[in-house]
Order: C-alpha cells, then structure tokens, then sequence
C-alpha cells in the first residue's frame, strides 16, 4: 500500500473504554439526525431482546420470531442467531414510525448502547471474558458535537442496560467459549444447532421441551423449581443458558436422575460387548474389520 492513499475509513474508535472513562455524545430528539441510525440497521438480537420484545408485542416467541427477525449465522460453523426485520426493500427498522420508535421502553440491546460498543474477551489462561468499550462513530450523527459528557456506567445505567447485559451475560460467554474452543470441541451437530436455537430464542419451546417425558426422564427437577420455569421467564431463560453449558460443553449444573444415569451405563457396556463379540467373530472367521465399522 502507497502510505500517502487515503487510508480506510471506520466508524470505530480504536480506544477501549472502562466503565469510568469519560465520552461526549447525547441524542435527544431535537437534534437534526434524529432516528437517522434506525434508517440504517443491522441489529443483533439477544435472548433478553426477544423475551422483553414478545412480551411488549404480546406475542409468542414464535410470532414474534416468523414476523419481527430474519436468520443469520453466529459463525462458520452455522450457528444460528438473528437479527431484527427490516421494512420491506429498505434497511429501515420496522418499528420506526413519524414520531420515532415505537418500542422505545423495550428496544434491543445494540440499540441501548449506541453510540457505544460492547467488546467480551478472553485472555489466554482465564475463566472468565472481561467488558470494554468503544465509541462509534458514524458520519450522519451529531451527537458527538453535543455538549454533554459523561462516563461509561452512568450512561449503562441511563439507557436501562444492566437488566440486558445480567440476562445475556451467559449467552455471551456461550458463544465466546464455543470461538475460543475452536476444533478442541468439534463441528456442532445438526441437533445442536436446533437446541441453541430453542434454548436461545424460543421460550415457549423450550418449556414444553423440559415438560416432555424425555426431559423428565432423565433430568432431575425439583416440582418448585419447574412451577418457576413455568411462571418465570426470566429464571427459565437463565435454566436453557445452563442447560446449553452442560450439552455443548459437560458443565454439568442440572442433575441427571440415578436410574437415567444407570441405563445410559448398561446401554453402554451392552454396546461394548456387542462390538467385542463381533470383533471376536470377525477374528475367528480370519476377516479383517475394524472396531470403528460397528459404531453407530
């Protein structure tokens, strides 16, 4: 590259921001661009998105799913995740009317933290991801010459998003620990992709997924605590979050009932012994096959 072209442009500020870093922005509705960034979107929706939209649009996760998003994949691998429907031929959100949004009290996370950005990462050798920040800043927005300042939390806390980032917090470091785990974990089958979309998006689903005999069968379910998941939104959406560690990853929270456990073994070891018998005939018979021809 010739180091006199004009370089790339990005919207992005490249400073990380902690929560006591200070920014200037302000968006108010007098302001020239107002609503522009919602004429222009592409919105990631998280699990808390859905939950807090289906219940302003009193609708099922479902209905508000066919009707309100359109699919996209998380990663290479296709893990299925979606964002918010824009009108039709446009990139215009389809809750944006003359008088501005019109789920403004229940609007998506991303639309909360403009002009802020959220960035989750994991150092090598940690347990956990750690938050920063960044500023955004497109050309169309004058909320930057505003003048008004303030820090990082308190803006958090001005546009509702502690209640959002709580609820989502372990969906992100769902996704994060899959990225990071790369090959160590595999492809995901076609089964898990299903289940971290009902887990994830689908909190109707997901309940007559835990009520069914299956679920029962081999999950162990205190009676108060599934009446929970049946009145609670919030707690189930947090109960299909473990439920997701402990099927991707062995995070084993939810306890699997004894007699469940048992049958699996003795599946198990009559399967081995069905290989092994198998093998011991191949033998006896001088063919030459391999243990892995016999799993299924």
């Amino acid at each position: 590259m010739n180091p006199n072209d004009p370089k790339p442009h990005s919207s992005v500020e490249p400073v990380q921001l902690g929560l006591e870093d200070r920014f200037r922005f302000r968006c108010h509705r007098h302001i020239p661009c107002f609503n522009a960034c919602c004429r222009n979107i592409d919105i990631l929706l998280t699990p808390y998105d859905l939950l807090r939209l289906k219940r302003r649009l009193g609708l099922t996760s479902r209905a508000l799913i066919d009707a309100h998003t359109r699919d996209f994949t998380l990663d290479a691998h296709g893990m299925p995740g979606l964002k918010l429907a824009t009108k039709p031929g446009t990139q215009e959100c389809g809750f944006l009317t003359p008088e501005g949004c019109s789920i403004y009290e229940d609007r998506p996370a991303a639309c909360r933290y403009y002009a802020l950005g959220l960035l989750s990462l994991r150092k090598t050798g940690s347990p956990d991801d750690e938050d920063s920040y960044f500023v955004v800043k497109e050309d169309h927005c004058l909320g930057h010459f505003e003048p008004h300042e303030q820090n990082v939390a308190d803006y958090r806390t001005e546009q509702g998003l502690p209640p959002y980032d709580d609820a989502n917090r372990e969906w992100r470091r769902i996704i994060l620990k899959k990225r990071s785990a790369g090959p160590t974990i595999g492809t995901p089958s076609s089964r898990s992709f299903e289940l971290f979309f009902l887990a994830s998006y689908d909190l109707e689903g997901f309940l007559a997924f835990v009520k069914s005999p299956g679920f029962q069968e081999l999950f162990e379910l205190e009676p108060d605590f599934l009446q929970q998941l049946c009145d609670q939104e919030e707690i189930r959406l947090q109960f299909a979050l473990r439920f997701l560690r402990q099927v991707l990853f062995g995070e084993h929270t939810i306890p699997l009932r004894e007699a469940a456990v048992q049958g699996r073994r003795a599946r198990y070891r009559e399967k081995v012994q069905h290989i092994e018998e198998e093998a011991r005939r191949l033998r006896e018979a001088g063919e030459d096959l391999s243990v892995e021809d016999f799993e299924e």
